[in-house]
């Protein structure tokens, strides 16, 4: 059978996000749209996951990474518009159809992103951080010139000019400036949503970090090499650093914290996060490995 359209799903070892995701997709209009999930080499078993849905596709992918699971997914498919979405997310009940309305207005098309916890009330110091920073999808839209791959539209003839996502890196801010350097454009849709969980604790916090900081080293560097790059890179961690006070307003103000509780958590979170995250990036101008 030949699609129009295929979701690509990466995924790894998160079996009941996958399935809560799947959920969400099943409840919308699927006609001319192939689900295909690739699955990273995981240890987890995915029979029960298969067996509740058996008209999605499951493939996999040995080479650890995102970047790779979503590459494998556009090579294993032959839809002409390719629809990026994560295990972790809930898409919207209307987000097919609109993705399908909207995929064609622009070369490539990102969508907006809402946090929700997956713990009772009240929010822990991670929870209430992520509730107030997480995915500013306006501001990586609108004014830094990318999408998250967890809610990104584009076509086949886009994704084949621009070249595969790149391991290693932050890969979807590297190939949407990859796309926009060859003339692509991007635009935001906000009825294009999906809800992702904000991270629970310390170090769901940190693991989530730890993975962003090497990539945006690996990015930065790329784009600029050498002695000027890591006096750059330098820099900005010492804005790191300094920037958790200038936003203590922002989360003592952030309308969905729930009383002093959680917003003196959130601004505890956020004083050590932006000192460790600039420890890390120093680290890294030095040579070493954020671990």
């Amino acid at each position: 059978m030949t699609f129009d359209h295929v979701v690509i799903i990466p995924h790894f070892n998160d079996s009941k996000r996958l399935q809560r995701c799947l959920r969400a997709l099943s409840k919308g209009d699927t006609d001319n749209t192939e689900i295909l999930v690739v699955d990273n080499a995981s240890t987890q078993p995915l029979d029960a996951v298969r067996a509740a849905f058996p008209s999605v596709r499951f493939v996999e992918e040995p080479l650890a990474g995102a970047a790779n699971a979503r590459n494998r997914g556009v090579l294993e498919s032959a839809a002409p518009n390719l629809f990026f979405l994560d295990a972790d997310c809930i898409p919207s009940p209307d987000w097919l159809r609109v993705a399908r309305a909207t995929v064609g207005r622009a070369d490539i098309v990102g969508g907006a992103i809402d946090v929700f916890d997956e713990t009772p009330p009240p929010r822990s110091g991670a929870e209430a951080f992520e509730t107030v920073f997480a995915f500013n999808y306006r501001d990586y839209i609108e004014r830094k010139g990318f999408s998250v791959t967890a809610n990104l539209l584009t076509t086949r003839a886009v994704f084949e000019a621009v070249g595969p996502f790149r391991p290693g890196l932050s890969e979807d801010a590297e190939w949407c400036f990859r796309a926009r350097d060859k003339g692509f454009g991007l635009v935001l849709e906000e009825a294009l949503r999906v809800a992702h969980p904000t991270r629970s604790d310390w170090p769901a916090l940190m693991r989530k970090w730890r993975r962003i900081t090497r990539e945006m080293f690996g990015l930065h560097m790329a784009s600029h090499p050498g002695l000027g790059g890591r006096l750059r890179w330098f820099l900005r961690a010492v804005a790191v650093a300094g920037s958790g006070l200038a936003h203590i307003p922002k989360v003592l103000a952030h309308p969905r914290l729930a009383g002093p509780g959680e917003r003196l958590r959130g601004v505890g979170t956020l004083l050590r996060f932006r000192l460790v995250r600039a420890g890390w990036m120093i680290g890294q101008v030095f040579g070493r490995d954020v671990t």
